[in-house]
């Protein structure tokens, strides 16, 4: 008889994904199934994931990464270190499944690993198992992920969430803290029933955000699809980069305690560019940004706001250095503009000094475009000092906002 469990829904409600047993077509016992829901709100139907994915033998528990780029899933395939593991397969730029990679003997072990889950962090990763060491047939344990290939040491999650009896699956909050997971722990109702509890603060993952909009043409007012890419601003690295729907939606998660450089590109229309600093404590949940992106033609322009200098000096940081490369491919992916960076300060100090000021900001960002081949005659430098605030300085958020470096296309 056919039968459908361990469905896992992305964060964003647009896919889901579920375990498919006894298919006519299905490749093998149990397989993985996909469904999309439609601009009316409704699912498609569901179609197997093929063979990128499945095989003959048990595919299961199928668990999404936040941006949907990582799909975790159990299998008892060969290949791996035990009956069942937990492998992973990667969804490319043109939306095809990679064939699955096994996590590794640091996950895996000779006995059954299965039930993974991604948190929102997209690094806290939780799944249970017979074969690390634990208090009874089945434990849950979590590892953090180090890099898109290496896992720190699994951790039991401890007495009394593991019994001598079976965990099964867990989901965590999007709080890091807050665990529901299936139990025939001794005051179960019968055979396994749902519990909620809090992590240990060992386990805990880390506290995330939600962050949604919509990606729009600024001049007809449609829906754009675009790419959306967060960065962490110390380092560079890639936090989340996600597509938007073809409506321009988009709905990502943050973790906490970092800051982000926030960007959106889609061709022939400037980029887009914020930034978020979550290193500091923060009373929102939700944060919801409408992005208005502008085509590239004469008059259009747009704040560089991951540009940073230190208080009065012209010198670039090295944070800075993401947002000019893109700025270079943008001029590179179009060769007739020509732009006009333009350097803002705040009211205070002298006039004259905010001037000077202003003017050497807005070279620096030029020179380094001449450093990297934009020919000179495409790119001028001025400064306006306070002449052209865009909030008012009496206070700091709006001081804040008057201290910018723009460009215009001319």
């Amino acid at each position: 008889t056919l039968n459908e469990g361990a469905q896992n829904v992305s964060q964003d409600g647009d896919w889901f994904i579920f375990t498919g047993c006894n298919y006519p077509e299905g490749l093998g016992s149990c397989d993985l199934y996909i469904a999309y829901k439609n601009k009316q709100g409704n699912w498609t139907e569901p179609v197997n994931m093929g063979n990128s994915v499945n095989t003959e033998f048990w595919e299961s528990s199928p668990s999404l990464s936040p941006d949907k780029k990582d799909l975790y899933f159990s299998s008892s395939r060969p290949g791996g270190y035990g009956g069942k593991d937990i492998w992973v397969t990667h969804r490319n730029k043109k939306g095809y499944w990679s064939p699955p990679e096994n996590l590794g003997p640091t996950v895996n072990t000779s006995a059954d690993e299965g039930c993974p889950f991604m948190h929102a962090d997209n690094e806290t990763f939780y799944f249970n198992s017979n074969g690390h060491q634990g208090y009874g047939n089945t434990d849950l344990f979590y590892a953090k992920k180090l890099s898109d290939s290496t896992w720190a040491t699994p951790v039991n999650l401890g007495y009394p969430i593991n019994t001598i009896d079976d965990e099964g699956s867990l989901i965590v909050s999007a709080d890091g803290k807050t665990g529901i997971y299936a139990s025939d722990s001794k005051d179960t109702k019968g055979g396994l029933d749902l519990f909620t509890f809090t992590l240990p603060a060992y386990s805990q993952a880390n506290k995330t955000i939600w962050v949604k909009g919509q990606v729009f043409d600024d001049k007809t007012k449609l829906g754009l699809p675009s790419a959306v890419e967060l960065k962490n601003i110390a380092d560079n690295s890639m936090s989340t980069s996600v597509q938007t729907n073809e409506d321009g939606h988009y709905l990502i998660t943050l973790p906490l305690g970092k800051d982000y450089a926030f960007t959106v590109n889609r061709k022939n229309y400037l980029f887009y560019s914020d930034n978020f600093n979550l290193k500091q404590p923060i009373q929102d949940t939700f944060l919801t940004i409408n992005i208005a992106l502008q085509p590239i033609e004469k008059g259009a322009k747009v704040v560089l706001k991951n540009i940073f200098f230190a208080v009065n000096e012209s010198t670039l940081q090295k944070e800075s250095l993401p947002e000019l490369d893109r700025l270079v491919e943008l001029l590179k992916e179009n060769p007739l503009v020509k732009i006009t960076v333009s350097g803002h300060t705040d009211n205070v100090g002298k006039p004259a000094d905010n001037i000077t000021l202003s003017k050497k900001r807005a070279e620096s960002v030029a020179n380094y475009l001449l450093q990297k081949g934009i020919v000179a005659t495409r790119v001028s430098a001025v400064g306006f000092g306070e002449k052209a605030p865009i909030a008012s300085n009496t206070t700091e958020e709006g001081k804040a906002l008057n201290r910018r470096t723009e460009i215009l296309v001319d």
